[in-house]
């Protein structure tokens, strides 16, 4: 198993400790790029993808560690995408 792949599995079992780094690990593996949008943009972050709308959420700060809506989110997107 690779490190992918151990990341996606980390990731489906939703850890309270899951970090921004890993999320956008795992969602550049799935083809997405991470952009922001403009100067004041803050910390509004999308995932844009070629062939589906994109992801957008909050950074988290000041610790990296995303929220477990923000997981819930993410996961049930990936999902009907069909890429989980």
């Amino acid at each position: 198993m690779g490190k992918i792949d151990k990341l996606k599995e980390r990731f489906l079992s939703k850890p309270k400790d899951f970090s921004w780094g890993e999320l956008s690990r795992l969602l550049g593996d799935l083809g997405y790029r991470e952009t922001q949008s403009g100067k004041t943009s803050g910390s509004r972050v999308k995932f844009i993808h070629d062939d589906f709308a994109p992801i957008s959420l909050h950074k988290p700060h000041p610790k990296p560690v995303l929220k477990s809506y923000q997981l819930t989110q993410i996961l049930a997107a990936l999902k009907d995408r069909g890429q989980l």
